[in-house]
């Protein structure tokens, strides 16, 4: 079960390292998108955006439904959800190391 979590958790930051995907998941959050329209701003071929499609769907970031020759995006949030959860983990930590951090440097500078 970890395995598969670890390994959908690669997915979706390897998704999201790539520029053109994270534009396209944006156009994605104001709704439904073919394609075609996910290409568009970058001047990309339907092969070039299905690409990027791909690795969005491999993450479980996006759905694809295909109507007829039109292929339609839907941005699916719970896998970013996951990101997220993992992320707040170490914002948490993190904080945390640097409230002590702080601390001791005050406590350092007060006996100067």
């Amino acid at each position: 079960m970890v395995e598969l979590d670890d390994e959908r958790l690669d997915a979706v930051f390897q998704a999201l390292a790539d520029s053109t995907r994270r534009t396209m998941l944006q156009l994605l959050a104001q709704g439904e998108c073919s394609v075609g329209e996910l290409g568009a701003p970058f001047r990309m071929s339907f092969a070039g955006a299905s690409k990027h499609v791909k690795a969005l769907e491999r993450a479980g970031l996006v759905s694809r439904t295909v109507h007829g020759r039109a292929h339609v995006c839907r941005l699916e949030p719970a896998a970013l959800a996951s990101a997220n959860a993992w992320l707040r983990y170490y914002e948490g930590f993190w904080n945390n190391h640097l409230d002590a951090l702080e601390k001791e440097l005050r406590r350092d500078a007060s006996r100067k």
